[in-house]
């Protein structure tokens, strides 16, 4: 068994790190944040192998916060661990602004600094990360990313705000930070060092806002972008993960003639995967979420009840549906979800999913709705 600190927990890192931890049942995780009694810090100081420190402030009251937010935070764990002779390998979450001059760069270099100091008075290892821009599901909007205020706004229909059309981003997807992560796990470590994360995406804010609104558009055209491209994959699955749980459906057009009734769901140009299900009455399918994958269910045949739970939050949701309405329900990532033959016949469902699957990463993971 491993065992895995984790500070900052219920942030946006901290929460899809936490998240995948807990998927390996030879880990455990010890989850604290600001508001954790101060008895879990000390357990998880005294048993961990491995520390993810992703604690910190990035929009403080005051200055001085920075210090407390940045540094204090690491201080107080470095001195745990010295206090009990205890020497797990250290990751830090820093951040490309340590190269900037301004509050938060320089409590960020503060920090890296004192890490590297306990290293060499020490002989611990560490792993540092000067993270761009992070983006992905449970970003908070309207606080330090705009990739999250982007999507959670045009998502809602409310105005977005572009000064600079032509600026450039840099960004990760915080699936692949903890995908980074995670593989330390399996490695041995020595001395403190630099890492990075792949890959780095660069984008202007007013491309950027094009691609959210042709998203969007899509749910009414049903043009799909070119989920081909690593980029947009990762886009569209965090512009999905800011829908309003009460917006995931939305109808779709029917022509009607004598011979019955038609409705187009998505056109992909090949891109995505579409398949089929026929399940008999009371059955259920599912009870699993994903954490890039976006998926679309259209019930052709007979009655079903979808059902959503939120990882994060946990937060419900249930759609009844049946072959009669033709209504589409979009299965946004870091959502588990199940459909359950609600009729007293045959269930035909159409599926969609925005990549082919692929066994080596199926980007699908149980949980009991």
């Amino acid at each position: 068994m491993k065992h895995i600190l984790v500070t900052g927990a219920y942030g946006f890192i901290g929460r899809n790190l936490a998240l995948a931890l807990g998927r390996d049942p030879d880990i455990e995780t010890i989850s604290v944040d600001i508001d954790t009694p101060k008895e879990e810090l000390s357990r998880g100081l005294e048993t961990c192998d491995v520390v993810f420190h992703l604690a910190g402030i990035n929009r403080p009251s005051g200055e001085g916060e920075f210090e407390t937010g940045n540094v204090g935070s690491l201080a107080t764990a470095l001195s745990g661990l010295e206090l009990r002779q205890r020497r797990p390998l250290v990751v830090l979450s820093s951040s490309a602004q340590v190269l900037l001059d301004n509050p938060y760069g320089r409590s960020k270099r503060r920090a890296e600094e004192l890490l590297f100091d306990y290293c060499r008075r020490t002989g611990s290892a560490a792993c540092v990360f000067r993270l761009p821009g992070v983006f992905g599901k449970w970003c908070r909007p309207n606080y330090n990313s705009v990739v999250a205020t982007f999507c959670h706004n045009i998502a809602r229909d409310i105005p977005i705000q572009i000064s600079v059309p032509s600026r450039g981003i840099e960004i990760v997807h915080v699936d692949d930070v903890v995908s980074t992560f995670l593989g330390l796990l399996a490695k041995k470590h020595e001395g403190a060092i630099f890492s990075d994360i792949a890959p780095v995406f660069k984008i202007k804010l007013g491309e950027l806002a094009e691609k959210l609104y042709k998203f969007r558009k899509s749910r009414e055209d049903l043009r799909v972008a070119d989920l081909s491209d690593p980029f947009l994959r990762r886009l569209f699955g965090t512009y999905m993960s800011y829908l309003p749980p009460d917006g995931f459906a939305h109808d779709l057009e029917q022509k009607a003639d004598v011979r019955g009734a038609l409705a187009e769901i998505l056109k992909a140009n090949g891109h995505g995967q579409f398949f089929v299900s026929r399940t008999k009455p009371g059955i259920v399918r599912g009870n699993h979420y994903h954490d890039i994958k976006v998926e679309k269910f259209l019930v052709l045949e007979g009655e079903a009840l979808i059902r959503f739970r939120s990882m994060a939050t946990g937060d419900k949701a249930e759609y009844p549906v049946s072959g009669y309405e033709l209504k589409a329900v979009d299965i946004p990532p870091g959502w588990t979800h199940s459909i359950q033959n609600v009729g007293n016949s045959e269930m035909i469902v159409l599926f969609w999913a925005s990549e082919v699957f692929d066994a080596d990463r199926p980007d699908t993971y149980p949980a009991e709705v």
